[in-house]
């Protein structure tokens, strides 16, 4: 892979639309049924899947251009984009332990990304 700016921003554009996913997945599972017609009326359920196809969909684009060792560490990204989606619009709190992780995610995706 001669440049991999573009696939690994690809990757990190894929990793944000998955943290989404999984937003909308949290919002869906409060009405959440086991059912065709429960499933079919939850909006956020199926925003949550839609994101995460899509997600998916970019992911594979990315994958064309770039090395899966490379590439995928950058998934990751999802973990810090939904630490702060979470605060944002769940309301949920931001310990020392979870700024250390989302230190050490940024670390390492920086160094994967750098080293390949």
């Amino acid at each position: 892979m001669n440049n991999p700016i573009l696939p690994l921003s690809i990757v990190a554009l894929s990793s944000f639309f998955a943290a989404f996913g999984a937003l909308f997945l949290k919002k869906g599972s409060s009405n959440f049924s086991l059912s065709i017609k429960g499933i079919l009326k939850n909006k956020k359920l199926i925003l949550g899947l839609f994101f995460y196809a899509f997600s998916s969909v970019i992911f594979i684009g990315a994958l064309r251009l770039g090395d899966l060792s490379l590439l995928y560490p950058v998934a990751a990204l999802s973990y810090v984009w939904i630490a702060f989606l979470s605060v944002k619009y769940l309301g949920e709190k931001m310990t020392a332990a979870k700024w250390a992780g989302i230190f050490l995610i940024i670390t390492g995706v920086t160094l994967i990304s750098i080293g390949g």
